[in-house]
């Protein structure tokens, strides 16, 4: 059996930056500015007070980078942060006032700001229609936007809700909820009308912006309807905006429905962004979670600036030329982090509206090369699914553009990592393999370009972000190797500050495990060389006779087999051993399910893991149900296995996976 201490063939430094490369970096700069030497300072100065030196330190850092970022506040604050109600309530920036959309679109909208007529996004259609929206031409949308719903009665800390197709418009939305001072609701445009109204009725959002659709896989893809049946379902909203995009026919509501062309488009292209106090609430974002009812968690207007301007220009190394594309809907925390992060420095964010393989396996890579796109990020699950393809997708396509990979979601597997970064990337892009959640609308752990990499690694904690790696007792084995929970020692200023529906079970959910330190619930190891890995959630452990596995690694031994693309590992109940594993495996093209490779898979991860740890049953399928962010839902597996009720499926993008599940063998 393989030691638990160590990392399955992801030993070798595959990738090591130029010195030309680092020394470009925003990050080597700061290093330079602030007379840090090499990475592990950089990550002690900026994530602890360290002994006889002043500037150092989570409060030092976080108070430094408004202004070495350029962030504007209307009137500044008193001090960093404010946390004498402990780290789970700290109030960062206290007595600032400050508002997310003059950062992100007035400012660079501005006569004199040199940015006025800078793209700030390029869209493309599945069909292949493209546009492109300039900052002062997205600043005049937002202000009518603004004063659509300020005539509309919403008022600063009323909820809106966004339940839209990904076209420009959905920027100006939420730009326009952040100037009036409204808590933004972004809703994933795939979910179904019970997912849509549990969070309609959770927010008690009482304006809702939908679409009449979009196109995707070569069809029309509906919205209006599942809007119009969520609002029936959970009540509030009271004025319905809807965007044209199909031009098909729909149902009509006169009481409740008006069109975006007749409203928006109609509206005063002036309004006055308000200012805010720095811990107003900015939006209201669902988890994604793969356990019990879906979180409200809560953003503020200071905090997910602060944290998502950091990461793209440190993390991404944003520079002026860039143009940023990362995989998301603006429903899931990326589609937010992505526009936020970018407009705070002037960039060009690119969205795409359909799927990734329509109508060939090709879309991305034509898009990247066509697009002249620089950073590239989308999940393990998606590169696995394009993999499976083969590599003659690639062929012809001019990739050279791409100076950073990234990618979050769930672990690697050492192969489809190494191909994404040596097909896509060229074997020069790095990947910054990215993780924190939408509980912080940001990363605990992110790779830094001035890094070496590892396949699979997530480099180290992020900047200003105090992680460490415990045993169950809250005891640091960080560098004991050993693997332990993923835990922050402090706040940062992303951070939720609780809960929509309370105090208590905020409290609960991150606080509760460990004194004064947030539990994130992951599995996490830092290995020899320094370098950090995650091995999925802590609370899907496997324990089987005693003896405890993650998910992740059974699944890991099942994807190194040339046989398998995807594979999902669950715990199922066992008369013998308490708990027995059970694997269901999604194979490449053109292999044949048997019987024979069954028994091959299942003697694989018992030589890889030890016999305890083979599985009881192999199964062949198709697809994993999964959450919008490309997370396998194991429980929702296991549940089918075991024929036990589902319980709450809301957070499911593809409810269809589970037929498949069932009907697996």
């Amino acid at each position: 059996m393989r030691p638990m201490n160590t990392q399955p063939d992801t030993d070798e430094e595959v990738h090591e930056p130029t010195r030309e490369f680092v020394e470009s970096t925003n990050v080597y700069r700061f290093m330079q500015e602030y007379d840090i030497d090499d990475y592990d300072e950089l990550i002690a100065r900026t994530c602890s007070d360290v002994d006889g030196e002043p500037e150092s330190g989570v409060d030092w850092f976080w108070d430094l980078l408004p202004d070495y970022l350029g962030i504007d506040f209307f009137h500044d604050y008193d001090s960093v942060r404010d946390d004498s109600d402990g780290p789970q309530f700290s109030r960062w920036y206290p007595g600032g006032t400050i508002n997310i959309a003059h950062n992100t679109l007035d400012r660079h909208a501005a006569v004199d700001s040199g940015a006025r007529n800078k793209v700030a996004c390029i869209w493309e259609g599945e069909p292949g229609d493209v546009r492109e929206v300039t900052y002062h031409e997205l600043y005049r949308q937002a202000n009518r936007v603004a004063n659509v719903l300020e005539a509309r009665g919403i008022e600063t800390g009323d909820t809106v809700g966004l339940y839209m197709p990904m076209v420009p418009e959905v920027i100006s939305i939420l730009y326009g909820c952040f100037k009036v001072g409204a808590v933004a609701v972004p809703i994933f445009s795939g979910f179904g009308v019970d997912a849509t109204a549990t969070r309609i009725e959770d927010s008690e959002c009482s304006v809702l912006f939908t679409g009449d659709g979009f196109y995707r896989r070569g069809g029309e893809v509906t919205l209006k309807d599942a809007a119009d049946e969520a609002i029936a379902q959970a009540g509030h909203v009271e004025h319905t905006i809807v965007y044209e995009r199909l031009g098909s026919e729909i149902e009509w509501h006169g009481d409740r429905d008006e069109w975006w062309h007749e409203t928006v488009e109609t509206a005063d292209d002036e309004y006055e962004t308000k200012e805010l106090p720095s811990e107003q609430e900015s939006m209201l974002l669902y988890s994604s979670g793969t356990t019990g009812k879906p979180k409200g968690i809560v953003h503020t207007q200071a905090g997910v600036l602060m944290q998502a301007a950091k990461e793209i220009y440190f993390g991404f190394d944003h520079k002026p030329s860039d143009r940023f594309f990362w995989v998301s809907d603006i429903g899931w925390m990326m589609g937010p982090w992505t526009l936020i992060g970018n407009h705070a420095h002037g960039g060009t964010v690119f969205m795409y509206e359909g799927a990734p393989d329509h109508p060939e396996p090709d879309r991305f890579w034509s898009m990247i090369d066509r697009h002249k796109l620089s950073v590239f990020g989308i999940s393990p699950t998606a590169i696995r699914a394009l993999r499976k393809y083969g590599d003659d997708w690639l062929d012809g396509y001019e990739l050279s553009s791409l100076r950073l990979l990234g990618s979050t979601g769930e672990p690697w597997d050492p192969e489809s990592w190494m191909w994404f970064y040596e097909n896509v990337g060229g074997g020069e892009a790095p990947i910054m393999n990215i993780s924190g959640g939408t509980e912080i609308c940001g990363c605990f752990l992110m790779p830094l370009p001035i890094q070496s990499l590892k396949p699979c690694t997530l480099g180290g904690p992020g900047l200003g972000m105090n992680i460490d790696i415990v045993d169950a007792t809250g005891e640091s084995i960080a560098d004991t190797h050993e693997r332990g929970y993923l835990v922050a020692r402090d706040s940062c200023p992303s951070m939720t500050k609780s809960l929509w529906d309370g105090d208590e079970r905020y409290l609960n959910e991150y606080w509760s495990r460990f004194d004064d330190m947030w539990n994130h619930g992951d599995w996490a190891q830092k290995d020899d060389d320094g370098f950090w890995f995650l091995h999925g959630r802590a609370d899907d452990v496997l324990n089987v006779a005693g003896r405890k596995v993650g998910p992740a690694e059974v699944e890991g031994a099942l994807i190194d087999h040339d046989a398998v693309n995807q594979a999902a590992a669950v715990g199922v109940s066992d008369d013998t051993k308490g708990t027995a594993v059970v694997a269901y495996v999604v194979l490449e093209d053109g292999v044949d399910a048997n019987d024979d490779l069954r028994a091959e898979l299942r003697g694989v991860v018992g030589e890889e893991l030890g016999k305890p740890f083979r599985p009881r049953e192999v199964l062949f399928v198709d697809e994993f149900p999964k959450t919008q962010s490309g997370k396998i839902i194991r429980r929702a597996i296991a549940s089918v296995y075991e024929d036990e009720e589902l319980g709450d499926m809301s957070s499911i993008e593809n409810p269809e996976a589970l037929e498949k599940v069932k009907a697996a063998k």
